[in-house]
């Protein structure tokens, strides 16, 4: 019966916060791996409202719109530009999952296709403290590619200070 408080709560916070008002049982086969998705979306909001708290961000929340609704891969960095937290939801648009990327830089999802003037691009907005927004070819684990398109911008404290830059990610046509 604990399966079941657990799976009421998970899905009565989600439906709560969502536009979406009913839950679709067609088996527990189904229902299951909805769960499963439920409690990792739900872990990756609080990890990300964890990090604004610690690091006190002076940024508008949108995670439940990006990452919900939208179900956009959302990329945390330090400062330095190392990955602090990675949605679980990237495994399924590259392979790799958060133990494998954190603390690395987002250039491990790059290569020789990937464009070096949207790069540089990219890497100017950031030293300019600006948000941007390009498309770019990624590379899965697995060395194929894929178009990512990436809205980042930098993430300040209610000092001023730049603590994070944060990234919404898709895989597009």
């Amino acid at each position: 019966m604990k399966e079941f408080k657990n799976f009421d709560n998970a899905v009565s916070g989600f439906y709560k916060n969502s536009r979406a008002k009913i839950l679709p049982i067609l088996s527990w086969d189904l229902a299951g791996s909805y769960f499963d998705k439920t409690c990792k979306d739900f872990d990756d909001l609080r990890v990300l409202k964890g990090l604004a708290l610690r690091n006190r961000w002076l940024y508008k929340d949108t995670f439940n719109e990006e990452f919900l609704e939208k179900e956009q891969v959302i990329v945390v960095t330090d400062p330095e530009l190392k990955i602090v937290y990675a949605t679980n939801n990237i495994f399924n648009m590259n392979g790799y999952t958060l133990d494998e990327i954190k603390d690395k830089t987002p250039k491990i999802f790059q290569g020789k296709k990937t464009n070096s003037k949207i790069n540089a691009a990219i890497s100017k907005a950031i030293k300019n403290r600006e948000a941007f927004e390009a498309t770019v070819v990624n590379y899965r684990k697995d060395g194929s590619t894929y178009n990512c398109w990436i809205k980042g911008e930098p993430i300040f404290n209610k000092k001023g200070k730049i603590v994070n830059f944060i990234a919404y990610e898709r895989e597009v046509a």
